[in-house]
């Protein structure tokens, strides 16, 4: 009778063993549902002068969000262009050389010069004229000289090469303040819904401040902790069911799409201290929202289909 018992409860306990085997069910957890968001900073500083939209507004890319004050920009920019056209025509006369009355004048200055030093050559050994009155007249014939030869020979190849540099240098800068001229018009760089605005009309706001936070709604996602026996089940694409509060009993559809390779400790949100010592691997679930119904912040469940 005892040898019965004892078969009993070993059939009794391998029977339970399968059954705990073979009834692998979903995997079930819960987190927080999540949306990427954008930071949109002013490229410019300024005053605010327009503010185009409000916390909760829809927009999409390209949209105008706010205007920063340019008028000093626009100054800034009448200075540049002005910079460019004095640039360009000191490349335009480097590209073209001396003016030809330039070249002229030197030519007859070194004449003259040369025949001051001809007529001290001749007084000179007769005592008409001192050293001094020489030695001038010889100096001044080698100055007019070197300018006549410089005139004649043109601008050297670096010479132009800097006037042409100096153009571009211009130009560059011109474009540079133009961009500032833009960046003060602040567009919404995504699709997606206001949920923060950190500025008003007349606030005074530097360059990198943020302005706006843009989250995009239309698509959000639960990032979900399993362990690693749960693990071999999870696949990528695998689809799943959101569950919030708000809509008892109603799935939300989303599926798998990312799956972290390593493993890390339970964040700290979850409640109990034990379960934050457990080793596990997130998953992200995405879930399409062009309703808008699942906002960040709302706790929500999710169950991972076919696991």
């Amino acid at each position: 009778m005892k040898h019965r018992w004892v078969a009993v409860i070993a059939v009794l306990v391998l029977g339970g063993f399968a059954c705990a085997k073979s009834g692998n069910g979903p995997i079930s957890a819960s987190g927080t549902i999540e949306a990427v968001e954008v930071t949109v900073n002013a490229k410019t500083g300024g005053t605010v002068t327009r503010l185009a939209v409000a916390e909760g507004s829809e927009v999409k890319k390209g949209d105008q969000l706010a205007l920063v004050d340019s008028s000093t920009l626009e100054i800034q920019l009448k200075q540049a262009q002005a910079n460019v056209e004095a640039a360009e025509a000191q490349s335009r006369l480097a590209q073209r050389g001396y003016r030809t009355e330039d070249v002229q004048q030197a030519e007859a200055n070194f004449a003259f010069a040369r025949a001051e030093l001809e007529r001290a050559e001749t007084l000179f050994p007769l005592h008409s004229i001192t050293q001094k009155q020489y030695d001038d007249a010889k100096a001044r014939f080698t100055v007019a000289q070197k300018a006549y030869e410089k005139m004649k020979a043109g601008l050297l190849p670096e010479e132009r090469d800097t006037a042409r540099a100096r153009a571009r240098l211009a130009h560059a800068q011109a474009d540079q303040i133009r961009k500032m001229i833009r960046d003060a018009e602040i567009t919404a760089p995504v699709d997606g819904v206001v949920t923060q605005k950190s500025a008003e009309e007349g606030d005074d706001v530097l360059p990198n401040a943020q302005l706006f936070r843009i989250s995009r709604l239309n698509t959000v996602y639960l990032m979900i902790y399993v362990n690693e026996v749960e693990l071999a089940s999870v696949k990528l694409g695998q689809e799943a069911n959101v569950f919030i509060d708000a809509f008892p009993g109603k799935p939300f559809k989303g599926r798998v799409t990312y799956i972290s390779p390593v493993a890390e400790f339970t964040p700290k949100n979850v409640q109990t201290k034990d379960d934050r010592t457990k080793l596990v691997f997130g998953v992200k679930v995405e879930v399409p929202n062009a309703d808008y119904s699942l906002k960040p912040g709302m706790p929500a469940d999710a169950e991972l289909i076919g696991a």
